[in-house]
């Protein structure tokens, strides 16, 4: 199973967020090709699907497909309320970098300037 801490702060914005969307619904992380540091996060609500990896939390399911769940493994996801950076947020132990907003990563153990894919992983479900 995939672990993912969610903070209290993140547990109500997410329950706020999915009120009133349909069943099965939650919100989706996803790591892909992108920003300043070679990957960059997505968030965005969907639907549940057969491969996804679910992270049940007080507030709605976090969904991850078996890709980005090996890159997600152990972060922990905060959300901010400020004037000028406000939303979720991923602290990520998987990232060697991030650019300066958060809103992208260099994993580690992947060198500067290298083509980083979210290609297939494993995501160790259990």
């Amino acid at each position: 199973m995939t672990m993912i801490y969610v903070t209290d702060e993140a547990v109500h914005e997410l329950r706020l967020l999915l009120e009133g969307e349909p069943a099965g619904s939650g919100l989706r992380l996803r790591v892909q090709k992108g920003g300043c540091a070679g990957l960059q996060y997505e968030f965005r609500l969907d639907s549940r699907q057969a491969e996804d990896a679910v992270v049940e939390t007080p507030g709605g399911p976090l969904l991850l497909d078996p890709n980005s769940a090996a890159f997600l493994q152990g972060s922990t996801i905060t959300h901010s309320s400020g004037l000028t950076d406000s939303g979720f947020k991923i602290i990520n132990p998987n990232a060697a970098r991030s650019c300066g907003c958060g809103s992208s990563f260099e994993p580690a153990g992947v060198p500067a300037g290298s083509e980083a894919s979210p290609g297939p992983l494993n995501a160790g479900s259990e």
